[in-house]
């Protein structure tokens, strides 16, 4: 995750949206090659069935309090079930991301998922993202979020949110540049609301 980004001569904040930390190529719908600023390469994609075991083994990598900041809880494994359940979505009701190696479904290290889901008879959506340490720090989830927001748009959705740990200050930073508000969420002290409302102009 990225922190905030400001102009530090004038205060003001620079225009939300992908920041150009690397060169990008679309290859398809929801599908760009990246260049990083290192020379690596990331498939960015919609996620597949098959990235189910590596979606299980990207969260053996992550520390106690990576997973605590990304499901709020203590999780301590993936099990088989679950990471099926992540990695098969319904396309009417839900959309996710993976940031992968440059190699075939299955094959490729996840190194981020970004995803959302429709609440069903609402025209809003829940959001979710992790940004895995080797890919972290460069803009990445500012990237992924902006994707979600432009998948969200195209269906005319009025609003998106996801909950927050408050001490997940970076995760707060970035929402906050991209224009999400935040609320309370009642009965569960230490999570912070934050919604962008779709509807208003860019």
């Amino acid at each position: 995750m990225q922190a905030r980004d400001r102009n530090s001569r004038t205060g003001r904040r620079k225009p939300a949206g992908p920041t150009p930390y690397a060169e990008r190529e679309r290859v398809g719908i929801w599908r760009e090659r990246l260049r990083m600023p290192d020379g690596r390469e990331l498939l960015l994609r919609p996620i597949e069935p098959a990235d189910a075991p590596l979606l299980i083994e990207g969260f053996k990598v992550l520390t106690p309090h990576e997973v605590r900041m990304r499901f709020m809880t203590p999780l301590k494994e993936l099990g088989e079930q679950f990471a099926d359940q992540l990695a098969r979505i319904d396309p009417r009701r839900a959309f996710a991301l993976v940031l992968t190696e440059p190699d075939r479904p299955g094959e490729a290290l996840v190194g981020a998922v970004a995803r959302l889901s429709v609440v069903e008879g609402k025209r809003e959506a829940e959001f979710a993202l992790v940004v895995g340490r080797p890919i972290a720090g460069q803009g990445l989830g500012k990237y992924l979020l902006c994707k979600l927001i432009q998948w969200s748009r195209r269906k005319r959705l009025d609003r998106l949110y996801g909950d927050v740990l408050l001490e997940n200050e970076p995760m707060l930073h970035l929402v906050e540049d991209l224009g999400f508000t935040r609320e309370h969420v009642p009965g569960e002290p230490g999570i912070v609301r934050v919604s962008k409302d779709l509807r208003r102009a860019q």
